[in-house]
């Protein structure tokens, strides 16, 4: 492995968390610009979970109370957006990170009961005809997309405290539609999958975040190996960890010389093309998931690639430097088709940079 003093990281991370509590204070940070200032979005927004997350993951590492004060009312906040019908598929991500991590954490009677209901949400937006969750809200009642794969363990972490088999079926159910459909025979995988939501009869491809609908968007990519690794800890079906190790192989491969992916590994040219931190340290975290779960003789693998790309995420985009910035990473790539969010900081790339630093640090609960 790279080296890469873990602990003493650890502890770099947390007096930047610290700051950025204070700085960030009540907001539901998605994306920092150039000024280096995270903006504030509605409690629906998708990336409402990663702040709070963060923080439950860091006091869980470290008993620091000031993070635990921080994220301890998110889950109830989040909570209102449900009642009122605004949110979508990413309530996993929303109510993983804010009412499980809390009820896994502290026992939370409310947390548990928070989680339950973003739970019977979640499993409201299955079609049984097409075997999958519904991805967005609008006209798009047929569509799917690859970063729900990390939304099913919202349904599995469901089945396991209440004893009922239907959350669990119904997220296998969507893995195998995404499996069928979403993974390439090389690893690559597209954002989006058309289905007639009448026939459940799959349409095409869309590339939705990436260049092209048979383009490889690097984040999705990411979300893939992670996601399709969870199947496999919550299922035993080697059929996902042999997935998730084909999109890991493709992934891999693609890297540039510093182990940080442009955007898409499909792209005409990479002159003047962004790099994609957060598709990065989503990969990593996901690598060390598969690094944990091969025979030893693979380990060394998905470990290796999951330093190389934490070290250089460290050495080369971090902002260790720059105390006023309330970002961890720079470098992010939000929506590349649309030049929305070029080179930022993003809140999902810095919760899954310090999830994988706990993880190296040896944190060993597992929420997705």
């Amino acid at each position: 492995m790279y080296n890469l003093n873990q602990q003493e990281l650890l502890k770099k991370l947390e007096a930047k968390v610290e700051r950025m509590v204070d700085q960030i204070g009540d907001k539901s940070p998605h994306v920092a610009r150039a000024d280096g200032v995270y903006d504030d979005m509605p409690h629906a927004w998708w990336t409402s979970g990663f702040w709070p997350g963060m923080l439950w993951v860091l006091y869980d590492m470290t008993d620091n109370e000031k993070f635990k004060s921080a994220a301890m009312d998110w889950d109830e906040k989040l909570q209102k957006s449900i009642s009122e019908h605004k949110m979508d598929h990413d309530v996993g991500f929303q109510f993983l990170l804010t009412a499980v991590l809390k009820h896994e954490i502290l026992k939370s009677e409310s947390g548990f009961g928070i989680g339950l209901e973003a739970s019977n949400y979640l499993a409201g937006r299955f079609n049984p005809v097409g075997k999958f969750i519904r991805a967005w809200n609008g006209d798009k009642i047929g569509w799917a997309i690859i970063d729900c794969m990390m939304n099913l363990s919202l349904l599995f972490w469901a089945s396991r405290v209440t004893g009922d088999p239907r959350y669990k079926q119904i997220a296998t159910l969507h893995a195998d539609t995404i499996l069928q459909h979403g993974i390439r025979e090389d690893g690559s995988v597209c954002h989006i999958l058309s289905f007639d939501p009448n026939s459940g009869e799959f349409i095409e491809s869309i590339g939705g975040q990436g260049y092209a609908s048979d383009s490889a968007w690097s984040r999705g990519n990411a979300w893939a190996i992670y996601g399709f690794a969870n199947t496999y800890r919550h299922t035993g079906d080697s059929r996902y960890l042999q997935a998730a190790k084909r999109v890991a192989h493709h992934f891999i491969a693609g890297l540039p010389y510093d182990y940080v992916p442009y955007w898409d590994f499909r792209l005409n040219s990479i002159e003047n093309e962004p790099r994609d931190s957060s598709a990065a340290s989503i990969a990593a975290s996901g690598l060390l998931e598969i690094a944990d779960m091969v025979p030893s003789n693979e380990k060394q693998l998905y470990a290796n690639a999951a330093t190389k790309i934490l070290t250089s995420l460290t050495e080369n985009y971090g902002t260790w430097d720059q105390p006023e910035h309330q970002g961890i990473l720079v470098g992010g790539t939000g929506n590349k088709p649309v030049d929305e969010n070029i080179n930022v900081s993003l809140i999902y790339g810095d919760y899954y940079y310090v999830e994988a630093i706990a993880k190296l640090n040896g944190w060993k609960r597992r929420i997705f």
